[in-house]
């Protein structure tokens, strides 16, 4: 009998990746090349002969898109796709926006770098009325405003996404063989630092390249027996220093 498997992808590049910025809870578009990652990425999956039978993703549309579009070279347009704020990449706070390069010239790569891969110290908080603030985003106007964050930490990042992971996604695995999981560098992080029992200071050097699948492998007993990426190794190697390499001065 074949394992039960989930595969984690993070979602094609998106404008804001391509200039180097931080995103959070911003939402934005996916590139062309963005578009081509998650292509290639369903491509790949259904060669390899994945079939999903359900699909989770955030509520930002970087990944939303990807995840159609993988579904759609699978020929799996019709299975249901529950959308979630839980797996939200993590909230940079005032640092979305900025350029990653211009921030570590501005406050020192030391700085950002607490920033960016500590695991529980969050940059500043943006204003609860500043126009990027989730309080005032209509997808969000159901969710209690003591879970909506105006920052975070890699720390709040995993006890926001969790829950999710163990109440919906990982009990769907009952039901469902295979399950796609299409969210955010740090909201996957989350993901596999519980999945691996990753230490808090080793999980914040885990680099996800974008549009790169990630399956782990679970036996009858809902065990991990098995992860590992799909595709060839050295370039997805490449691609995860280029991912470790965005926060330093130019």
């Amino acid at each position: 009998m074949s394992n039960k498997k989930i595969i984690l992808v993070r979602h094609g590049e998106s404008l804001w990746n391509k200039e180097n910025r931080f995103t959070g809870w911003t939402d934005v578009d996916l590139t062309e090349k963005g578009v081509e990652e998650a292509i290639e990425a369903g491509k790949l999956l259904k060669s390899e002969g994945f079939h999903f039978t359900i699909a989770y993703t955030s509520v930002l549309k970087r990944t939303i898109k990807t995840a159609n579009l993988i579904l759609d070279q699978m020929d799996l347009d019709w299975i249901p796709v529950l959308k979630t704020w839980r797996l939200n990449e993590k909230h940079y706070g005032i640092l979305q926006g900025l350029n990653k390069t211009e921030t570590a010239e501005r406050f020192g790569e030391e700085q950002v770098m607490k920033w960016r891969r500590s695991y529980d110290i969050p940059a500043e908080a943006i204003a609860s009325d500043n126009p990027r603030s989730p309080y005032l985003d209509v997808r969000y106007k159901d969710v209690p405003k003591v879970y909506l964050p105006l920052t975070e930490s890699l720390k709040d990042n995993v006890e926001r996404t969790l829950p999710y992971w163990k109440e919906v996604i990982f009990p769907s695995l009952i039901q469902h063989e295979q399950i796609l999981v299409v969210a955010h560098g740090n909201s996957l992080r989350g993901i596999i630092k519980y999945l691996k029992d990753i230490p808090d200071d080793e999980i914040v050097s885990l680099n996800m390249p974008t549009g790169i699948s990630y399956v782990f492998e679970f036996d009858d007993d809902m065990k991990l027996v098995k992860d590992y990426f799909l595709g060839d190794k050295e370039k997805i190697k490449e691609l995860m220093d280029a991912v470790a390499n965005q926060g330093k001065k130019s």
